[in-house]
């Protein structure tokens, strides 16, 4: 069984489920998930698309609709239990479904961690009372884990074997109508249906600064699959800019900037190499709450794993239309700054370990499975 609750796991559950199907092709993978998953051979018990949503404040609306999902899948573990349970990020939920599960006897892997270096540090205690296994993407998170006693394998980021460039930029950008010589930049307003209602206006706005200070600029903005054309509405009076659903790959590929939200999107914008600006905002109440439990002075995921701030940061009443077309136009226009900005991308890649990620986060799976097989 395996659970995921947001598109970046769905993402991840996908490429975990072709590599346990390439190594045991018998399998049989089900639990929560989306598109990717359902795309991989996986059986959806319940789709996440229902109780995926950022913030503390945003996450009460979805409560009932959260529990109702974790009954369904404790349902089916207690009609069918299965060898293992595979739970992906999404602390607020598998922190939930992961110990029901387990006291079926189930053992538990919880593969991509929580950013439990980053705030709330005291759940990796929660995490060692039902993880038999954790599988972490970054080489810091290994020795977090093993200094608490928890059982951990670092097996490398599965964006790294994910990444996919559908065509070259002239072609891409000529079939949007769109000029391949032109400064192109990405606007990622996230994933989630709140994010970007809560971005995507302001984003829209700094592209219009953008283009009055680099004429001739344009744009690509990255829309995650089964979000409300309404979200995006103002892009639609937005000169030279193209709307791309479901190939933000290429969009990042063919952009010479980006303006992305935090989020698994800045490391897949480091996989490309493209210079960014982070943005960022939630709730005020979420923001005031959260920041008291934050332990670390940048949260962008590419500066995390820097170790520092490499690229800018706007965060929460920091981010508006000007601040974020500041940076833009700096990335574009400063070439010095874009090319130290590219070296420092380029080694953060390096962090990432090399191929094959999803392939050795099966292999673990499968061996605690076969364990419990053994065992039973």
């Amino acid at each position: 069984m395996l659970s995921c609750a947001e598109a970046s796991g769905d993402l991840y559950a996908g490429a975990l489920t072709r590599a346990l199907k390439a190594l045991d092709p018998g399998i049989d993978v089900s639990g929560l998930g989306g598109s990717h998953f359902a795309a991989a051979g996986g059986r959806l018990i319940a789709d996440y698309g229902g109780i995926a949503v950022t913030g503390l404040t945003e996450a009460i609306a979805k409560i009932p609709q959260s529990i109702a999902t974790l009954r369904r899948l404790i349902r089916a573990a207690k009609a069918q239990p299965p060898d293992a349970l595979v739970v992906i990020d999404s602390p607020d939920f598998n922190f939930r479904l992961a110990p029901a599960v387990k006291r079926l006897g189930v053992p538990v892997v919880y593969y991509i961690s929580p950013q439990i270096w980053a705030w709330r540090k005291g759940r990796v205690k929660t995490i060692r009372n039902f993880a038999d296994r954790m599988l972490v993407i970054f080489p810091f998170e290994e020795a977090i884990y093993r200094e608490h006693g928890v059982p951990v394998e670092f097996v490398g980021h599965p964006l790294v074997d994910l990444v996919k460039v559908t065509a070259d930029r002239d072609r891409f950008l000529d079939a949007r109508g769109l000029s391949p010589s032109a400064p192109t930049v990405a606007l990622l307003p996230g994933s989630r249906a709140n994010e970007v209602a809560r971005m995507f206006p302001d984003l829209a706005k700094a592209a219009v600064r953008v283009r009055q200070q680099v004429p001739g600029a344009q744009f690509l903005v990255a829309r995650a699959p089964h979000l409300d054309d309404e979200l995006f509405a103002a892009a639609r009076g937005l000169p030279a800019t193209a709307v791309v659903e479901g190939d933000t790959d290429t969009v990042l590929a063919s952009s010479d900037a980006a303006i992305t939200a935090s989020g698994t999107a800045t490391v897949q914008t480091a996989l490309h190499g493209t210079p960014m600006v982070i943005v960022y905002r939630v709730s005020p109440i979420t923001y005031q709450l959260g920041r008291r439990l934050v332990s670390v002075d940048a949260i962008g995921m590419v500066n995390l794993i820097a170790g520092r701030k490499i690229v800018p940061e706007l965060i929460q009443d920091e981010f508006t239309p000007e601040s974020a077309a500041r940076e833009a136009v700096s990335m574009l226009t400063d070439r010095a700054r874009a090319a130290r900005v590219r070296d420092e991308l380029a080694r953060v890649r390096a962090k990432l370990g090399g191929p094959g990620a999803s392939r050795r986060a099966a292999e673990a799976v499968l061996k605690v499975a076969q364990q419990r097989m053994t065992t039973s």
